[in-house]
């Protein structure tokens, strides 16, 4: 079963490699990792998705949480929550090809980002179903390169996860029945 993390993090350098070092140490496979900064100054958010059992998912919490740097962690795998994933497919389209990619481009919501004489480079947003479809539909025309960035997740409705940088034990946030309410 593939598990989402959030996991917010102070932004200094190393923090990264400490994370997928954890997972590479317990022989977990990343299935994908974006980051970013947050609204909030000095603070990065990493979604991570990881396949595992929910006995592997709790310890993974557990020792993310050990980690310096780490403010908190939360898993919401089964928490209402909107995925997304961005991707950008080259694809060979001569003049007669063309009109028939473009079609597609706009069935799929998606939009053409760049054009040349062999070729056209799409941009898609959505969940990885949407853009793996796409990704079929284009095979026949000779995808030549595809870029994905991954899974990012936040969750619906109205609470937020906010980040404690004090007040609490070691500065880290801690969850308790998957709200989290700390001041920021």
């Amino acid at each position: 079963m593939l598990n989402t993390f959030v996991v917010y993090v102070e932004d200094k350098p190393g923090v990264l490699t400490r994370v997928a070092s954890l997972f590479r140490r317990r022989a977990f496979n990343i299935d994908s990792l974006t980051v970013g900064r947050t609204e909030k100054a000095g603070v990065s958010r990493m979604t991570i998705v990881v396949e595992t059992d929910d006995t592997g998912a709790r310890r993974l919490e557990a020792h993310l949480y050990k980690l310096i740097n780490v403010l908190l962690v939360e898993n919401v795998t089964a928490a209402p929550t909107v995925y997304r994933e961005l991707a950008m497919i080259r694809v060979s389209a001569d003049a007669a090809q063309r009109s028939h990619i473009m079609e597609l481009v706009r069935v799929f919501r998606a939009k053409v980002v760049d054009v040349s004489p062999d070729s056209l480079v799409i941009e898609i947003t959505g969940t990885e179903d949407k853009i793996d479809g796409l990704l079929q539909v284009l095979q026949p025309y000779g995808v030549r390169e595809i870029v994905r960035t991954g899974r990012v997740a936040i969750r619906r409705g109205t609470k937020a996860a906010a980040v404690a940088t004090a007040g609490s034990p070691n500065g880290k946030a801690a969850a308790s029945s998957g709200a989290i309410s700390h001041s920021v």
